[in-house]
């Protein structure tokens, strides 16, 4: 059963873009923009973790966090304060009120992708797969180790989050822009065509011997893992 995500924050493109991300990485999440709606929302329905913006209308959120720690239902819901306060002091009372991590906007979507993982293997162990599986591919998130047919496969780290992130979502197509994003970081400034060439390394590697290949080119616009990969292996990528 994948784990469902929280999302109280008041300005809607960031909503969006980490809805969006969430999604694709098995999540199920819900959105609240106001701080007293988003303690309505939590009377009738406890998610697995809160991402927990500061500055709210209605209801701070720094007071929310105060709120669900001292409910019973709540007081171990794991919370990640979303905020622009990057002062030690602000991260302090953050932590001190019941956040159970803090992160400073703007932020990179891996790194919180990251720490939301390791916040639910901590809360709920269940809810985060250490490996990722299709077909003969095996991805091992703890040992950071790729098998294909029982042989281990050697990657770089980049190709490593690559075939990570691809594995998590199959047959959803991402561009090279989306890719660089979550795999980068969106703070890193450096050519699409990048994207290309480790996804080239990436092929190659988990394509021994003339194996089927798992991972499609689509239309020239971007790339996905071929969710039939498992049934009914692809011959070759699709141009």
């Amino acid at each position: 059963m994948a784990a469902r995500i929280l999302i109280v924050e008041d300005e809607e493109p960031l909503t969006l873009l980490l809805r969006y991300n969430l999604e694709a990485e098995g999540f199920e999440v819900d959105s609240v923009a106001r701080g007293d709606d988003a303690e309505l929302h939590l009377r009738d329905h406890t998610p697995d973790l809160v991402l927990l913006d500061w500055m709210l209308p209605g209801l701070s959120g720094i007071e929310l966090c105060r709120r669900l720690r001292a409910r019973r239902d709540t007081e171990r819901v794991p919370i990640i304060m979303l905020t622009a306060r990057g002062e030690e002091t602000e991260r302090v009372r953050g932590l001190a009120t019941g956040a159970d991590d803090y992160v400073v906007k703007p932020f990179s979507l891996p790194e919180l992708i990251a720490r939301i993982q390791a916040l639910l293997r901590r809360a709920k162990p269940g809810h985060v797969a250490g490996i990722l599986a299709a077909g003969d591919l095996e991805l091992d998130r703890t040992t950071r180790r790729v098998r294909r047919a029982g042989a281990e496969i050697h990657l770089g780290p980049t190709e490593f989050r690559l075939l990570e992130f691809l594995m998590q979502a199959p047959g959803r197509v991402y561009s090279r822009s989306q890719l660089l994003d979550a795999v980068w970081g969106r703070d890193v400034y450096i050519d699409e065509r990048t994207v290309d060439v480790h996804v080239g390394r990436l092929r190659k590697a988990i394509t021994p011997d003339h194996a089927d290949d798992p991972i499609r080119t689509v239309r020239g616009a971007g790339y996905s893992f071929d969710e039939n990969f498992a049934a009914a292996p692809l011959k070759g990528s699709a141009a």
